[in-house]
């Protein structure tokens, strides 16, 4: 092979079903000699396919290992890494144990001397079958983190919290160290799975979202080698475990008229996806232009909104950052629309019902035993003094109702509500500026600490709160879960809550004190 020209190669990787890599190859004028010269980095250069990566470094390393056999008997029997896939297991299972500790099967030569020829054979070809075991065995317990590109070691350094296309660079550069480790093997165990999110997530916590992120990155990981298998066809090991789990079902490929059908079907799925694109694109610039025009067209906003409604909770569904959701759909930042798309989710008109959660549960909520003393109730009484307008004393009950519902039902208020102070959390959360005062009270609805939208009252901003947990697929936080469990019940009319009010607390305490 080293004296093979670039045409010889080119003809080699026909024959080793590697025909996709010909040209990559005649571009870069990679020869016989070249061909075995190259390392892991120049391969992930050369190749696109981590499945193509994989299977060319393990026909390299078996070259390699036929063509260098054993060294002569009067020289140490040295087993050398032949590429750096090995040399990077040595020196990680370097970390996880030493020879000394496995006995003579770990010796790395043998004196020639007072062996002959056949049994040095067979304990050296004994050592690299007990190498490869102890490897498979062990690797995991000394797995170290790949080298990540600059701007994912950036967004690790900064504790940024993963973006869709993010996550999967850094699932694709697990996988193919990953693959590395298993020396072209693409079937981990579930322990290895386990040891190697353990190893992303104890060097870098903040990626274990709310507890769940270990599940998550597993489940990705998993999912690469399985994308990464899928269109493998010469690999004996993936085809011996496609036809034991029924990828095929016990069939034979299938033959030139069935791939020439699949072909067909590939390319007008190919063409309906291209104009739907197309629309979408077109139903998107369109939205961008209208929501910076002072006047607007509603009727046609409504239309569009409803026709871009599934392509817009994919997107959400699958996680795509808000900034980019909300740069395409700039109208989920009015109210109106937040309000319409949550009715096309759940068949639900949340406006109305927020009203009628305020003005009927206002007086319970009020009285209760665990607001009585509350800043926010003070205050509500000292201004209710001023005031005799019937309208106006309902406003403020209501106002103050939303307020304070944490605080009645033991959640955290800073999640819910913030008064005169910045944002400081990431999930929707309510920024109250005079809120007794009809005239210049303010309401904003924060959204991962940006503003989102500015409402002048309270049934718009608690509808709009509720509306975005919805609306944007995000998990309400455990330190809320009782209040906002409390409107959805509501809302959804699942069931009627009640509240003791601050009479019923009295009689509950005197009727304790009497029995004690």
């Amino acid at each position: 092979m080293e004296t093979w020209s670039v045409d010889q190669v080119c003809s080699w990787l026909v024959e080793k079903n590697l025909g996709e890599l010909v040209h990559r190859f005649q571009e870069e004028e990679v020869s016989g000699a070249a061909l075995l010269a190259l390392n892991d980095r120049m391969v992930q250069q050369l190749v696109k396919k981590i499945g193509h990566q994989a299977v060319l470094m393990d026909l390299i390393k078996k070259y390699k290992q036929n063509s260098q056999g054993l060294k002569s008997p009067g020289s140490p029997r040295e087993i050398a890494p032949t590429t750096q896939t090995d040399a990077a297991l040595d020196y990680r299972d370097e970390q996880s144990f030493s020879p000394a500790s496995h006995g003579e099967q770990m010796t790395s030569f043998y004196p020639a001397e007072n062996l002959d020829n056949g049994l040095i054979d067979q304990r050296v070809l004994k050592q690299r079958r007990n190498m490869k075991h102890i490897k498979a065995l062990q690797w995991t317990k000394s797995y170290v983190l790949p080298e990540f590109p600059y701007d994912v070691k950036c967004m690790l350094a900064e504790q940024k919290c993963p973006d869709h296309s993010m996550r999967i660079r850094i699932i694709e550069f697990l996988q193919a160290d990953m693959t590395k480790y298993l020396e072209g093997s693409l079937y981990p165990t579930t322990q290895q799975y386990n040891d190697v999110v353990n190893s992303l997530l104890q060097a870098h916590p903040f990626l274990d979202e709310d507890g769940c992120g270990f599940f998550l990155w597993k489940r990705a990981l998993k999912d690469r080698f399985k994308y990464v298998r899928r269109p493998i066809e010469d690999d004996e090991q993936v085809m011996r475990n496609k036809c034991k789990f029924g990828h095929r079902r016990g069939q034979t490929r299938k033959s030139l008229a069935d791939i020439r059908c699949d072909e067909i079907k590939i390319v007008q799925i190919k063409e309906e996806a291209v104009c739907l694109a197309s629309e979408v694109d077109e139903h998107i610039n369109w939205l961008q232009q209208e929501y910076v025009k002072t006047e607007k067209d509603w009727n046609e906003i409504d239309r569009r909104m409803s026709q871009t409604l599934e392509i817009r909770r994919k997107m959400i569904g699958s996680r795509t950052p808000l900034k980019d959701i909300l740069k395409m759909f700039p109208f989920l930042m009015c109210p109106y629309q937040m309000f319409r798309e949550f009715q096309l989710l759940t068949r639900t008109d949340i406006y109305k019902k927020t009203r009628y959660i305020l003005e009927s549960y206002s007086e319970n909520i009020l009285t209760s035993f665990s607001v009585v003393g509350n800043p926010i109730n003070i205050a509500l009484q000292e201004k209710m003094k001023q005031y005799t307008d019937e309208d106006m004393l309902k406003y403020m009950k209501m106002t103050a109702t939303c307020l304070l519902l944490p605080d009645v039902f033991g959640d955290d208020p800073s999640l819910f509500v913030v008064m005169n102070e910045k944002v400081q959390v990431f999930t929707p959360v309510l920024q109250v500026k005079n809120p007794f005062n009809i005239d210049v009270c303010e309401f904003s609805l924060y959204l991962e600490k940006e503003r989102l939208t500015k409402v002048d009252d309270c049934v718009t901003a608690l509808a709009a709160l509720v509306a975005a947990f919805h609306v944007f697929g995000i998990e309400c936080p455990r330190r809320l879960s009782q209040t906002l469990n409390f409107l959805e019940t509501l809302i959804f009319d699942m069931r009627s809550p009640c509240f003791p009010s601050l009479k019923e607390k009295e009689k509950e305490l005197e009727f304790q004190h009497r029995v004690s």
